[in-house]
């Protein structure tokens, strides 16, 4: 399994400060983590941010270890941004490939998962089978990580997103999509789905597996308080980090476990809400 890290907020902050800093920061993580199956996630990381004067998000992939590369630290101590993803990758599906690095970046879009698909060959090219050209083009690795992200922006093609609902029903039709082609093959084949995915403006988090009697990898969420910014109705945070894993119970950081099968949504406005899968 692999260890992700997203932050979105009203203020650009550097990547170092939750990349390198925590206590328990990603690049650490790297080489330890203290809540996966897997250990050390060493095959490999990237990074992807979103600026004041573009639309689609810069990337920086490697097949370095994240806690062996100096090009990692340089940038993250001289990088701002107000909305970034970070991923740790222990390789499973796909070999080790700069391709196969996550996030995925397609226009807009950043897409980063943590967990795997059974039987994923066997299904591989029906999924193929409903892509179009220009999707089933811009694939360039061999996950099942890149394939479901490839399914979800074929059928994002219909939707007109207007909030972060909207992007959580169109991943949870491509998951439900999936685990019908899974259970072609076997009933009892378990699939796990942690997933960030966002469109420069909201950002959607799954923490999913399809067996009811297997925990899904974890993933919290910490929020930064803003008090003048509240309604009757909803609550407008500072800031929102989800996090595969506690990154520092230091520095005002309060984690809260997502729970078991649930959406975590992040609006535009900074607001939250949870949905039960």
């Amino acid at each position: 399994m692999c260890r992700f890290v997203a932050y979105i907020g009203k203020e650009n902050i550097l990547l170092a400060d939750l990349l390198i800093k925590p206590n328990n920061s990603l690049i650490k993580q790297s080489l330890l983590a203290r809540e996966s199956r897997t250990l050390t996630n060493g095959d490999g990381f990237g990074l992807g941010w979103y600026t004041s004067f573009s639309r689609a998000p810069a990337l920086f992939t490697s097949l370095y270890p994240a806690w062996n590369d100096q090009n990692l630290t340089y940038l993250a101590k001289k990088t701002q941004s107000h909305l970034f993803f970070g991923h740790i990758r222990a390789a499973s599906t796909g070999g080790i490939s700069q391709f196969n690095c996550h996030p995925f970046i397609y226009k807009k879009w950043l897409f980063m998962h943590n967990g795997w698909i059974p039987y994923f060959e066997k299904i591989k090219r029906q999924i193929h089978n409903l892509l179009d050209n220009d999707i089933y083009n811009w694939i360039k690795g061999n996950t099942d990580s890149e394939l479901i992200f490839a399914l979800f922006l074929q059928l994002a093609k219909n939707v007109k997103i207007k909030n972060a609902y909207d992007i959580y029903d169109t991943l949870l039709k491509t998951l439900n999509i999936i685990n019908e082609l899974v259970k072609k093959y076997h009933e009892k084949g378990v699939s796990y789905f942690n997933i960030c995915i966002t469109d420069g403006k909201r950002i959607v988090a799954f923490r999913s597996c399809t067996s009811p009697c297997i925990k899904p990898e974890t993933m919290y969420f910490s929020v930064g308080e803003d008090p003048v910014q509240k309604t009757t109705n909803e609550t407008i945070y500072k800031y929102i980090i989800i996090a595969s894993e506690k990154l520092s119970t230091n520095n005002g950081f309060r984690w809260q476990i997502i729970p078991a099968n649930h959406c975590f949504m992040v609006e535009a406005n900074l607001s939250i809400s949870l949905q039960k899968l």
